[in-house]
C-alpha cells in the first residue's frame, strides 16, 4: 500500500473527526426548531434494529449449531492451523499439547506456528516440541519481517497444502470435540468463513476480565442477529476459520492495517461471502488483566475498525452490497465511531456555553441495547460459562465499563487524522495462568 494511501487515511479520519464535532456543534450554535424530536425520531430507530437484532438470538436453532449426524472422518476437509506467535513462552507449548489432542484424523491435520522474531524462549520451547511432535510445523521469521501479524500469516500460507485454515491466537483454548463440530456447522450453513465465539478464561479473576467476558458474549449476540437479520458479520481474529481459496480471492492478509481480522470482514462482505457464527463451541483465550494493556488493546480495535471503513468505503457505497447490509454498517458505524465523538464534543459544547447536552437520548439508547444484550448473553446456554455468578449489578457495571469507548474512539480518531501511521503489531502479553 502506497505511502499516499497513508496520507487518504489521514485526510478521512481528519474529515470524520471535523464532521462529528460540526455534529455536536451546530445545535448549540443554532436554534434549530424540532431538533430534540428529531433525535427522540432517531433513538427509536436505534432501538428498533438494535432490538430487531438481539431478538433473532432467542431463535436460535441448534440445528444452526450442531448438525444432525456427526460428520464422518471420510468427509473432514485437510485443516492447517495457523498460530502467529512472538514472545509466546507462557502459553506457546500449552497450545501445542493440545492442538494435538484434538478429536481429528491426524492425516487430514497440519499444524504451523510461526515464530514471528520472538525474543523470549518461544524458540527454545518450540524447538523442543517439534522433537516432541513429529507433525509440528515450525515457521521463522526474522524480527524485521514487517506485516505484524498479517506478515506472519501470509508467509505461512505458502507452506500450507489444506482446503480450509483455521487462525488461532498462541492463548488459544479449544474442546476437543470443536473441530469436527466446526465442519458439522459448515456443513449445514455452506460458509465461506466461520467465527466461533470467543469466550475469558481468567473471567473471575477481576472486574476488568468479567466485563471482557460479557463484552464477548455480547458481541456475539450482536453478530449472529445482524447475520441473521442483513448477512453482515464479522471475524475475529482468534478462533477464525475460512477457506484458503476464498481468502487467496480476497487478497490474504492485509498486512496494512492494525487489525487483519475486521479488513478481511468487509473484504469478504465485498466478495459477496458469508461468515457464520458459531455459538459453541467458543474458543477460549486470556482477557487483559488491567487498564492499561486494555486502553492499548483498545485503541488498536479502534484504530483498525475505523481503518477499515476508510480504505473500503467508496465500495460500501456502490452496488456491490443491498441496502440492507449498507444500514446495517452505517448503523453500526454511527454507533461504534462516530456516536462517541459527537457525545463528548456534545458534552463540551454544553459545559463552553453553558447549555445542556443533545445527543444524550441516542448515547443512553446505545448503552440500553448494550446493557439488553449484556443481560442475554450471560444468561443464555452456553458450553463455557460467561459469568461465575450472573447478577443485575454485575450487568449494570459492566455497561459503565463501556464507556471507555467514549474515550478511546475520539482519542484514537484525533490522532489518526493528525500523526502519519506506522503499521506496528503490539501483541498483548499472554500469561498463561
Amino acid at each position: 500500500m502506497s505511502k499516499g494511501f497513508y496520507k487518504n487515511r489521514r485526510l478521512k479520519s481528519f474529515i470524520f473527526l471535523s464532521a462529528s464535532i460540526l455534529v455536536a456543534f451546530i445545535p448549540h450554535a443554532y436554534n434549530i426548531e424540532n431538533f430534540f424530536y428529531i433525535i427522540l425520531t432517531l433513538s427509536f430507530v436505534i432501538v428498533f434494529y438494535g432490538l430487531t437484532v438481539i431478538s433473532r438470538n432467542f431463535k436460535r436453532n441448534n440445528v444452526l449449531n450442531t448438525a444432525s449426524r456427526r460428520i464422518s472422518n471420510k468427509e473432514l476437509p485437510l485443516l492447517d492451523i495457523l498460530v502467529a506467535a512472538r514472545d509466546e513462552e507462557n502459553v506457546i507449548a500449552r497450545l501445542v499439547e493440545r492442538l494435538f489432542n484434538l478429536d481429528y484424523p491426524t492425516n487430514k491435520l497440519n499444524i504451523y506456528i510461526i515464530d514471528d522474531g520472538s525474543s523470549d524462549k518461544t524458540p527454545l520451547i518450540l524447538d523442543r516440541l517439534s522433537n516432541q511432535f513429529e507433525k509440528l510445523n515450525v515457521v521463522s521469521r526474522s524480527p524485521n519481517a514487517g506485516g505484524g501479524k498479517s506478515g506472519a500469516l501470509n508467509y505461512a500460507l505458502q507452506f500450507t497444502h489444506g482446503e480450509w485454515l483455521l487462525v488461532l491466537d498462541a492463548d488459544a483454548q479449544l474442546k476437543q470435540d470443536s473441530l469436527i463440530r466446526l465442519f458439522n456447522f459448515v456443513e449445514v450453513g455452506d460458509w465461506s468463513a466461520v467465527q466461533l465465539r470467543k469466550s475469558v478464561t481468567n473471567v473471575s479473576k477481576n472486574f476488568l476480565t468479567s466485563c471482557q467476558s460479557m463484552e464477548m458474549a455480547m458481541d456475539a449476540i450482536f453478530q449472529y442477529g445482524r447475520l441473521s437479520v442483513s448477512g453482515v458479520s464479522e471475524l475475529r481474529g482468534n478462533g477464525q476459520l475460512i477457506k484458503k481459496d476464498i481468502l487467496l480471492a480476497c487478497g490474504s492478509f492485509n498486512e496494512d492495517t492494525v487489525t487483519d481480522d475486521l479488513d478481511l470482514s468487509l473484504r469478504l462482505l465485498l466478495s459477496k461471502s458469508k461468515i457464520g457464527i458459531l455459538w459453541d463451541p467458543p474458543v477460549m483465550e486470556e482477557a487483559v488483566e488491567n487498564l492499561n494493556a486494555l486502553l492499548a488493546q483498545r485503541q488498536r480495535w479502534a484504530e483498525g475498525g475505523l481503518q477499515r471503513f476508510f480504505d473500503y468505503g467508496d465500495q460500501l457505497v456502490t452496488n456491490k452490497i443491498n441496502y440492507l447490509q449498507k444500514f446495517d454498517l452505517s448503523y453500526f458505524f454511527i454507533l461504534q465511531y462516530a456516536l462517541p465523538i459527537i457525545s463528548i464534543f456534545d458534552l463540551v459544547f454544553s459545559i463552553a456555553l453553558l447549555d445542556a447536552p443533545i445527543y444524550w437520548p441516542i448515547s443512553l439508547t446505545a448503552f440500553m441495547l448494550s446493557g439488553v444484550a449484556f443481560w442475554y448473553g450471560s444468561y443464555c446456554k452456553s458450553e463455557v460459562p460467561v459469568l461465575q455468578k450472573e447478577n443485575f449489578f454485575m450487568i449494570f457495571l459492566s455497561v459503565f465499563y463501556l464507556s471507555h469507548w467514549f474515550l478511546v474512539i475520539p482519542w484514537v480518531t484525533i490522532k489518526m487524522s493528525i500523526f502519519p501511521k506506522k503499521i506496528l503489531w503490539r501483541k498483548t502479553l499472554h500469561t498463561g495462568v
